[in-house]
């Protein structure tokens, strides 16, 4: 398995898919990257050689913004945003959607699991 910035990347894959497997690079940027080096995206990972694994490395630290340092910098933005209390930044800490979804029936995936209140059964009953 080749290894780039400290990510193992699949064999047998193509080198455009398991370029994919990067932190903040997708299809299109990968197929760019191939294209500027040259590289026939097709071919299977495991025979790029040295020099040719050496460049995406050269290129990736130069031009992009992936991995380690992608990562810091998304959680140093969303700090900040909590830091000056934004909007944003207030549904980042309560931990719900910040993007202004729907909360009264959705985001299960931001709030957790249902929370269920007790007590209810029995209101509705005593109205009766």
């Amino acid at each position: 398995m080749p290894r780039i910035l400290g990510v193992d990347i699949p064999n047998e894959k193509p080198v455009y898919v398991s370029l994919t497997y990067l932190y903040g690079i997708g299809r299109v940027t990968a197929l760019d990257i191939c294209f500027k080096l040259e590289i026939n995206p097709q071919m299977k990972a495991k025979d790029l050689t040295d020099d040719e694994l050496s460049r995406i490395v050269n290129v990736l630290d130069t031009d992009y913004s992936v991995e380690g340092q992608l990562r810091r910098t998304t959680q140093q933005d969303i700090a900040r945003l909590r830091d000056i209390q934004s909007y944003r930044g207030i549904r980042h800490r309560r931990g719900l959607p910040v993007r202004g979804q729907n909360t009264q029936t959705n985001a299960r995936t931001r709030k957790g699991g249902k929370k269920t209140v007790a007590g209810k059964k029995g209101v509705k009953d005593a109205r009766h």
